[in-house]
């Protein structure tokens, strides 16, 4: 009986030092997991192309990503918010890069109200030569910062594809810069949005091209711009987006 039990308690011991050894490489597998998701930068993929047109992500601050057109998105002023907690550091705030690199001319229209950051205003910036990536920056308004709603970003993402055509551009980089701000948004659905909302202006200006009602398009690529920790579901979004556009 004796032996009985010793062989009882040997045998539970190693299903429990099993367990403790299984729930350490299952906690391993999963911190490294998300060592491998969170992107480095410089990262960039192409995830799909629509109607000839890469749609592209990369992990690059809006300052620093080149092409012909950057858009930046931003929220109705109040004071400090690029700067202030809930919005993210400095270094991991791309807003508050480009307003550096443009000597706080941002933060300076904002405040003065002649740019107010109302829900699709724009505000067209050429930057002084050496100071962005980009040729030209583009602002666009997101409204209430505490009324904002995903479904906002395929009207955000219908006026960025417009006003690239009007400008003939080649390269558009976008960043939306709402988890810059510090608000809690859907990574995939305002990526997914933005996607669907440039393209259905893109193919409605490519019909009025057909009907030689609009000059020539020149858009080759449309970068979407994702911060180290979101570049992975950002591209979620992103590719089911591309399928949605590509079976209509």
């Amino acid at each position: 009986m004796q032996n009985s039990m010793s062989k009882y308690f040997n045998w539970s011991k190693a299903i429990f030092v099993a367990l403790i050894l299984t729930s350490s490489a299952t906690q391993f597998i999963s911190a490294q997991t998300v060592t491998e998701t969170k992107a480095t930068v410089g990262t960039t993929t192409t995830w799909g192309k629509v109607d000839g047109v890469s749609v592209v992500g990369l992990v690059q601050g809006p300052s620093a990503a080149v092409a012909d057109l950057q858009i930046a998105c931003v929220f109705e002023y109040t004071e400090g918010d690029i700067f202030n907690p809930p919005a993210l550091p400095a270094e991991l705030n791309g807003m508050v890069h480009l307003d550096e690199a443009l000597k706080g001319i941002i933060t300076e229209v904002r405040k003065k109200g002649q740019f107010k950051g109302y829900a699709l205003e724009t505000l067209l910036i050429t930057p002084p030569k050496g100071s962005l990536a980009s040729k030209k920056l583009l602002l666009i308004g997101l409204g209430d910062r505490n009324s904002f709603d995903a479904g906002l970003m395929k009207k955000v993402g219908s006026v960025a594809m417009r006003e690239a055509l009007k400008l003939n551009v080649k390269t558009v980089s976008f960043a939306s810069d709402i988890k810059d701000a510090g608000i809690d948004s859907p990574t995939a659905l305002v990526a997914g949005n933005v996607v669907l909302g440039a393209f259905d202006a893109y193919r409605t200006q490519s019909y009025l091209n057909i009907q030689h009602l609009s000059g020539k398009m020149e858009l080759q690529k449309l970068i979407l711009l994702a911060g180290p920790s979101f570049f992975s579901v950002a591209g979620g979004g992103i590719k089911d987006a591309i399928s949605k556009l590509n079976t209509k």
